[in-house]
């Protein structure tokens, strides 16, 4: 049945291919065409996530860990204003659109995220000044016990301007997340050892953390990896109108999508458009 369900799904993306060169014809603007090869670039890569997320799953059961109960249905995602704050964030608030990501240091599926596409928006799209990409902690301890701990360490790296680089090194040994473990990252990253120590120890700190869980709650985002994105606001960078969301360690292709739908859509559409909903 495996092998049945392959070759449709190779048909299929055969089919998209033959129409992704046809569109120059057929295609009404250039968004439609950059719309429809996005289609067929995140079908492609979706067959390979497939194949991912099942090794993965196979490498967790042989661990012998419990695999998570499937999450709670969630309230249906709507579009509404975020607030950037006092997270991390990589790229520039002059950037037209702006992406919050909802992650969990413990997540299998965040860390393929981290190393996989996550670089790939930074060189395209952060690097060039298009897209802003803000962190929330979203760790869900029901099945990460060591998740707050990682995002606790990665928080007070911050502190001392070093977030991403933790962000890194945690992902990079995520199945070393112990007291001493996060302890080395910080010495391997030099922070200050009694900064960092009474930083982990700041109630200020969990309650941000906590904070954020509660905003993802209140959004409907049950589980991890979770994106939220929306046009920059020139006159007010620091609140985002979020419209777009995204769940799952989806492909590049699937984030490039949303990044290129929004860089085209002016920021006063968005505003008539709410306008326009709310009568």
């Amino acid at each position: 049945m495996k092998n049945i369900r392959i070759t449709k799904s190779s048909v299929l993306v055969s089919a998209l291919l033959s129409l992704a060169f046809a569109m120059p014809a057929i295609a009404g603007t250039k968004s439609d065409v950059k719309k429809l090869q996005a289609e067929v670039a995140s079908l492609k890569e979706g067959q390979q996530q497939i194949h991912d997320d099942m090794a993965e799953i196979k490498k967790l059961l042989q661990q012998g860990a419990r695999a998570p109960a499937p999450a709670a249905a969630a309230t249906a995602f709507e579009p509404t204003d975020l607030e950037v704050g006092a997270s991390p964030v990589i790229g520039s608030a002059d950037a037209a659109v702006t992406m919050f990501a909802y992650s969990d240091y413990q997540c299998p599926f965040c860390s393929r995220h981290a190393t996989q596409v996550l670089p790939r928006l930074v060189k395209e799209y952060v690097d060039s000044g298009q897209l802003r990409i803000v962190m929330r902690e979203y760790p869900i301890e029901a099945i990460h016990p060591r998740a707050f701990a990682a995002s606790q360490a990665a928080m007070c790296a911050g502190a001392q301007d070093k977030y991403w680089e933790m962000h890194d090194l945690i992902f990079a040994n995520q199945r070393s997340l112990a007291a001493e473990d996060l302890s080395a990252h910080a010495v391997a990253l030099e922070l200050d050892a009694a900064t960092y120590a009474n930083c982990l120890e700041d109630e200020a700190v969990s309650k941000q953390i906590e904070s954020e869980i509660n905003e993802a709650y209140e959004m409907g985002i049950s589980g991890t990896p979770s994106f939220a994105a929306g046009r920059t606001n020139p006159e007010n960078p620091e609140v985002v109108h979020v419209t777009e969301y995204i769940r799952g360690a989806q492909p590049f292709a699937r984030f490039q999508g949303v990044v290129e739908g929004l860089l085209e859509e002016p920021a006063e559409v968005e505003e008539v458009e709410e306008a326009e909903e709310s009568e």
